[in-house]
């Protein structure tokens, strides 16, 4: 969702710290600092971007075969109140907020007036008549301005809807096969029937008032578990301490590698202003409903791309079995005439794979599953494949099918 750091090379990680002044630090920074997190500075916040115990390979395999913990906190956590406040979200995202049924959510996004995407998200519609939201930490700058103007916008026309930020709240994200055995060890909630992007309140490990929401930005099943601020390094120590799952901690280096993995999107990366949701291949975040009803920015102009298949550019998976890693930014070229078709936006040595996988945006004609293309890398070219996503097949936890 945010820029992460490169994962395969130790330069990368020195270099995108040092361009950084201190940042603001999260509830959690004592305890990375006493796990030995390395630190490096990231969307303005000190964030560990590995432990000193694990490489970064090691950590993301750790987290497909067991379960990791990653501190999210610097993620905006909202809540969206008021008797007006279905309509009013249903005016700046593609959600079918009114559709959702209690304590459950979708990954959803702001749209400009072009279609473009200013952020995506996770919005929750509980069943205490509000939506708990989680947004970008990078974002935070023009997420929250734009939320608070546009609410106040609606109340100067009589509407009731409030933001209010959850500042005193930490957010941690549990993901891998064994976070499920490690939230019963000390979550007091019916983990069988909470399903992939629904939440509950209830207590962890000894804190009421928790949130927990089954999801996760790894591929993998998982929670993202919102704790009272005070308790959150807590409830870390004593996940550490677990006899029921082999928990480590993971970082930013670990969380890029995994996301890109299980094909997710990155925002300032593979997604951004310029790019509409059809283009960058998650046009399922348009509720079926809004694609009738409209009334988000843009919504023409993404509803005319759906019906007529008219994009231009689109989001595909890429692998290279060989030779160096795609990086952000390089080109795209056809092997025919080396004429330009495109630009990596993500890439990384999969460490679970075993080779390179990337994500980019090519022409229509060149995005077909199997299509081979070159990365130019400045002195030498290297072969890409289209290839589908997710690379790693994801795990999330659904209901059984009927």
């Amino acid at each position: 969702m945010n820029r992460l750091p490169r994962i395969s090379c130790p330069q990368a990680i020195r270099l995108y710290s040092s361009h950084a002044g201190p940042g603001k630090k999260t509830c959690l920074y004592d305890l990375h600092v006493k796990h030995g997190g390395k630190i490096v500075n990231f969307s303005g916040f000190e964030m560990p971007v590995q432990y000193k115990d694990l490489s970064i390979k090691d950590s993301t395999i750790h987290t497909r075969k067991h379960v990791s913990i990653f501190d999210v906190s610097h993620m905006l956590q909202t809540e969206i109140t008021g008797a007006d406040h279905v309509a009013f979200l249903e005016s700046l995202t593609t959600a079918d907020v009114t559709g959702l049924k209690p304590n459950t959510g979708a990954l959803s996004v702001f749209t400009n007036e072009k279609g473009g995407i200013k952020d995506d998200l996770i919005l929750t519609k509980t069943d205490k008549d509000f939506v708990y939201m989680v947004t970008n930490a990078g974002c935070i700058e023009k997420d929250l301005p734009y939320l608070q103007e546009n609410a106040a916008k609606w109340r100067s026309n009589g509407k009731d809807v409030n933001v209010t930020v959850l500042d005193q709240r930490g957010l941690i994200a549990v993901q891998g096969p064994e976070a499920v055995s490690l939230l019963k060890e000390g979550a007091e909630i019916d983990l069988d029937s909470l399903y992939f992007m629904n939440s509950t309140i209830g207590s962890v490990f000894g804190v009421p008032d928790c949130r927990i929401t089954r999801c996760g930005y790894t591929g993998e099943d998982g929670f993202e578990i919102s704790i009272p601020i005070a308790q959150t390094g807590a409830v870390v120590e004593q996940m550490l301490a677990s006899s029921k799952a082999n928990v480590k901690l993971a970082g930013l280096g670990a969380r890029d590698a995994l996301r890109v993995e299980a094909g997710l999107c990155l925002y300032g990366s593979d997604i951004n202003e310029s790019t509409t949701p059809v283009e960058a291949a998650i046009a399922f975040v348009v509720a079926k409903r809004r694609r009738q009803t409209l009334g988000f920015p843009g919504a023409e102009k993404i509803v005319e791309q759906l019906e007529k298949k008219n994009w231009a550019k689109r989001r595909v998976g890429f692998v290279a079995k060989s030779g160096r890693s795609p990086r952000e930014h390089l080109p795209i070229v056809n092997p025919l005439d080396k004429a330009a078709v495109g630009f990596i936006t993500s890439g990384v040595p999969s460490p679970n794979l075993g080779y390179n996988v990337a994500v980019g945006y090519v022409d229509k004609i060149d995005s077909k599953v199997g299509t081979k293309l070159l990365v130019d890398f400045g002195k030498k070219v290297s072969e890409i494949t289209v290839a589908k996503m997710p690379f790693v097949p994801t795990k999330y936890y659904t209901p059984p099918k009927k």
